[in-house]
């Protein structure tokens, strides 16, 4: 009888010390849902595939001046799709690859698939983003390189 009462409770020790590390790994883990990264996602989205009227809807002030003043027809996807190759096709889709803080904005990394591949690991961006008083907007970006770049976060950088 003793011993099964060790067991057990050497079993409950166990559970919970597990159930901890999971919670603890949960809480220090960016998650793709956080809305800062899926502002990310839905730039690099819309931008690739030539959405204007979503991608602006997603920059703060001062890119909105960056782009009116340095893409194309004041197009963020003119930007965007000038740093891509014509050779891979249009964009299929973006997801959200891994993020670092930056006090409190963040700097996302996102890949982005093309019609027709660019490498086994994609297209990766660096997307800046910052809180604002009606969620995250765009604050900046580079990359838009095939993800074995050598130097990601200064490619095609804006601002």
């Amino acid at each position: 009888m003793r011993v099964r009462t060790i067991a057990v409770i050497g079993l409950i020790v166990v559970v919970a010390a597990v159930a901890v590390a999971v919670v603890i790994a949960a809480l220090l883990t960016p998650q793709a849902s956080n809305p800062a990264f899926t502002t990310a996602v839905a730039f690099v989205q819309a931008a690739g595939q030539g959405v204007d009227s979503a991608a602006l809807t997603l920059l703060d002030d001062a890119m909105h001046a960056y782009v009116a003043a340095r893409c194309a027809d004041g197009s963020p996807s003119a930007c965007i799709q000038s740093y891509t190759l014509p050779e891979w096709g249009s964009l299929v889709s973006a997801i959200f690859r891994r993020a670092a803080p930056d006090g409190q904005n963040w700097d996302v990394e996102v890949i982005a698939i093309y019609q027709h591949g660019e490498g086994a690991s994609g297209v990766c961006s660096l997307i800046h983003v910052a809180p604002e008083p009606n969620g995250w907007r765009v604050a900046g970006w580079a990359g838009f390189v095939h993800c074995g770049a050598a130097d990601l976060a200064s490619a095609n950088r804006a601002p």
